[in-house]
């Protein structure tokens, strides 16, 4: 079932960090693996992700960018059937993207971009408040499949979610802006099997074939594990991207493959981060770094550990 993805071309412009998983490489591999071509642009190359005692490295401006899709272009190498982006800090390098991909679009209608919206969590930004207003008015208008969290998801929408029926509003809110598909990727809703489970909703947009739309949406309930790991969210989207492309009409299947990878990845990192720590110690960054190359199996058949619920 992967054959038809081996015609799939991703360019994935993230960030690239030397040591260790986030950005693009969090999606790069997982999504090889699944039979995808990824072209990488690295929005930044650091030593390591920023969590560490130290990092050093270099920044890609909005005009670095451009020359490097320039390039593509000239060689008339720029068709692309998705396109992913995570973490940015910089307004200018955000609206760069928002060209490159109307471009690539009307190059390629059916082309998907997949945003991760990625602003702050738990109620605070962690990147410059101007970056607001540029994924409000310019990204999400041309996004298909968003992956905010809860407190992205208010950011964008300027609702508070205090309850499910809240949520579920604010993602038709979003349909309205532009995506087809969005993912709550987690929530503060209280589970209602306690507390130690993680909240996450999705909704999918369908266009029937008389022209009418319907609505697909779900709730799923993901174990919660007691430490902080880096780059989950950038494996949580490309994995969407893979999933959804194989099942593109079946947010279920799409969002329990998508979510028990990750289990899997989460499962198999804290088993070793624990193990080379030590009895009673925390784990350090360098050894909660994600367990990927290890985890190739269960990205490409994830024992599915998460049922969604339709509601």
């Amino acid at each position: 079932n992967f054959a038809q993805a081996w015609l799939c071309r991703v360019l994935s412009v993230q960030s690239h960090v030397v040591r260790g998983y986030v950005g693009n490489k969090s999606a790069t591999f997982p999504l090889q693996v699944l039979g995808f071509e990824v072209d990488s642009i690295n929005s930044v190359q650091f030593s390591n992700h920023t969590g560490y005692a130290h990092w050093k490295g270099q920044v890609l401006t909005a005009d670095e960018l451009n020359v490097l899709y320039e390039g593509i272009k000239l060689n008339n190498v720029n068709h692309y059937d998705y396109v992913l982006t995570g973490y940015t800090r910089d307004t200018s390098f955000l609206e760069t993207v928002v060209d490159i991909v109307q471009e690539l679009k009307r190059l390629n209608p059916k082309l998907v971009y997949v945003c991760d919206p990625v602003m702050g969590d738990q109620g605070s930004m962690y990147v410059p408040e101007n970056i607001l207003p540029v994924y409000r008015d310019k990204v999400v208008a041309v996004a298909d499949i968003l992956t905010p969290n809860q407190f992205e998801a208010e950011l964008l929408t300027g609702r508070k979610i205090s309850t499910e029926k809240d949520a579920l509003e604010v993602m038709d809110l979003l349909h309205q802006m532009g995506p087809d598909m969005v993912v709550l990727t987690s929530t503060d809703l209280i589970s209602p099997h306690g507390g130690q489970f993680l909240v996450a909703l999705g909704s999918q947009k369908m266009v029937r074939p008389d022209g009418t739309t319907s609505t697909q949406k779900i709730r799923m309930e993901m174990p919660k594990v007691d430490a902080v790991f880096v780059g989950t969210g950038d494996l949580f989207a490309a994995m969407l991207l893979a999933w959804t492309h194989h099942h593109p009409k079946d947010l279920k299947a799409a969002c329990e493959k998508t979510v028990s990878v990750l289990h899997h990845v989460i499962k198999r990192t804290i088993t070793y981060a624990n193990k080379m720590a030590g009895p009673g110690k925390r784990p350090s960054p360098a050894q909660l770094e994600l367990r990927m190359v290890q985890s190739k199996k269960d990205i490409e058949y994830p024992a599915i550990v998460v049922e969604a619920i339709v509601l």
